[in-house]
């Protein structure tokens, strides 16, 4: 048996208004995503990053917070606490409000914001 949490990350990806966490057990990679209010994918990440969608698929669950995620073709969705979400590749996302985003991600967290 094995026994994590989030106070102990494997590996931690800070950038402007943000961070990624990993935890990796049982032969798989959680992350949770922790944004500030302001925050948005294309100009904190895929900026530095010199792309504009990310490119990673992703399954997760809110914590709290509030988000919206927003496709290449139009398609718009905005996240809340307890929704379950999955997000294709080729997106944009970003905080809605003025509270912060938490996020658990059980697909995609071991590329997320990698170059």
């Amino acid at each position: 048996m094995i026994l994590k949490n989030f106070d102990h990350p494997s590996e931690s990806r800070v950038f402007p208004k943000g961070k990624f966490e990993l935890v990796e057990i049982g032969g798989m990679t959680i992350g949770r995503a922790t944004y500030e209010p302001g925050w948005k994918w294309s100009e904190h990440i895929g900026a530095e990053m010199g792309v504009s969608k990310c490119d990673v698929e992703h399954v997760g669950l809110v914590i709290s917070g509030r988000a919206t995620a927003a496709m290449s073709d139009g398609n718009i969705i905005e996240m809340k606490a307890g929704d379950l979400f999955y997000i294709p590749p080729g997106h944009d996302s970003w905080v809605v409000g003025d509270e912060p985003y938490v996020s658990l991600h059980f697909l995609g967290a071991a590329d997320y914001a990698t170059k």
